[in-house]
């Protein structure tokens, strides 16, 4: 039926608390919806035709009851909210246990050896926002040379360092070193290369921010359809939360608008396979720093994007959207990701009336329904809703 699949992710666009959101502090979070009505109102016609607003109440989007696409939402199984599970849950793999996190800074005995191994002296080691800890530490760094550490409620080791004190390949090299020492009880989701510039008072983070993940613990969508030589392409920070499995082309990003430019590019040239994006503004931009109208700026801008997709589709495309966690920025007593459900909508462009898919358990039913689409005869734990978009194609 479908001989491509074009899957977006909205990072950080959640739609509402889960069951389990008090255990992560996170009662009442529902990011596109509390935007929404902060706001009051915001306009996304191109996704309400889709069914975004059939899923949750959105202030501005209303349900259609005529939609085009289908539409749902997705649990997340795996403990944590963080962009690397979330992806990978996507991708197929359910989590047993959470990354570990470090709200109190990582342990001397483990910043030592990293030092050692790297080669460098560090300051910081605390949980804070980008912004707020080259705003604090920066001008530091700048005279001493030491590279800024910190994390976040996140599971993340991140390091910042001034393009002109530390040049990007030096940073690159020593997050690998982290990586490579950052096992077991201190296996970090991800080692973030965080590169700013600027001079004291305006210091400000480049798009030169790289990933470093751990490796999937199990074979995702991604690696069973590169062994059948389907064309498998990852656009932003895809490449970086698989740890560069499973993609025969990985394309770097500036932007959500580079991101939004190159599915098109890469919508014209790869016929078939899948075509896998992240928009990351949503989340390193605007969630993180809680800029509520920025935020709804970005959603705007990507629903009057859609229509530009819509017409570089083939009959025998699929368009899936979704996110990997919610990071409410109406949420002003934190700048940390949220708990949420995840929304799903389904459209093609043969697709005669809207289904709705109703609450999916876990973010793996993607990954089922791409491994039925392909024909990957594997068993992901999750269930393909596949069957209910056909019976809606003409």
């Amino acid at each position: 039926m479908f001989h491509r699949v074009i899957l977006i992710v909205l990072d950080a666009c959640g739609v509402g608390e889960l069951p389990d959101a008090s255990e992560y502090g996170d009662v009442g979070a529902s990011t596109i919806p509390n935007i929404a009505k902060a706001l009051s109102g915001i306009n996304m016609p191109n996704c309400q035709k889709l069914g975004l607003g059939n899923i949750v109440p959105i202030l501005g989007v209303s349900p259609d009851e005529k939609a085009v696409g289908c539409w749902g939402k997705m649990n997340e199984r795996s403990p944590g909210k963080d962009s690397t599970s979330g992806h990978w849950e996507i991708g197929g793999i359910i989590l047993d246990d959470p990354f570990p996190v470090f709200p109190k800074g990582f342990p001397r005995r483990l910043v030592e050896e990293f030092e050692k191994r790297a080669g460098v002296k560090t300051i910081g080691n605390y949980p804070a926002s980008g912004t707020e800890i080259i705003a604090q530490l920066g001008s530091k760094h700048l005279k001493m040379g030491s590279i800024i550490l910190y994390t976040s409620a996140d599971s993340v080791f991140q390091l910042a360092a001034h393009e002109g004190i530390i040049p990007l390949n030096r940073l690159y090299e020593i997050c690998e070193i982290a990586r490579e020492i950052l096992k077991g009880e201190f296996a970090v989701g991800r080692v973030i290369a965080r590169p700013f510039i600027g001079t004291e008072g305006r210091f400000v983070r480049t798009p030169n921010r790289r990933d470093f993940s751990l490796k999937p613990t199990s074979l995702t969508f991604l690696d069973l359809l590169k062994n059948l030589h389907i064309p498998t392409i990852g656009i932003g920070k895809i490449d970086d939360l698989f740890a560069h499995c499973g993609l025969s082309r990985a394309i770097k990003t500036k932007d959500n608008n580079d991101v939004m430019a190159k599915i098109l590019t890469e919508t014209g040239e790869t016929l078939k396979g899948l075509i896998f994006a992240n928009l990351v503004d949503f989340d390193m931009l605007w969630g993180h720093r809680n800029d509520t109208e920025s935020f709804a700026r970005g959603l705007e801008e990507f629903d009057r994007w859609l229509p530009a997709l819509f017409q570089k589709m083939n009959d025998d495309d699929l368009l899936l959207i979704t996110a990997d966690h919610g990071c409410d920025p109406t949420l002003k007593s934190s700048t940390d990701h949220t708990r949420e459900y995840v929304p799903l909508l389904a459209y093609s462009a043969g697709m005669i009336e809207g289904r709705n898919l109703g609450t999916r358990d876990t973010f793996a039913d993607v990954a089922q329904t791409i491994s039925e689409i392909f024909g990957l005869n594997h068993q992901f734990p999750g269930k393909s809703f596949l069957k209910d978009i056909v019976q809606t194609l003409s």
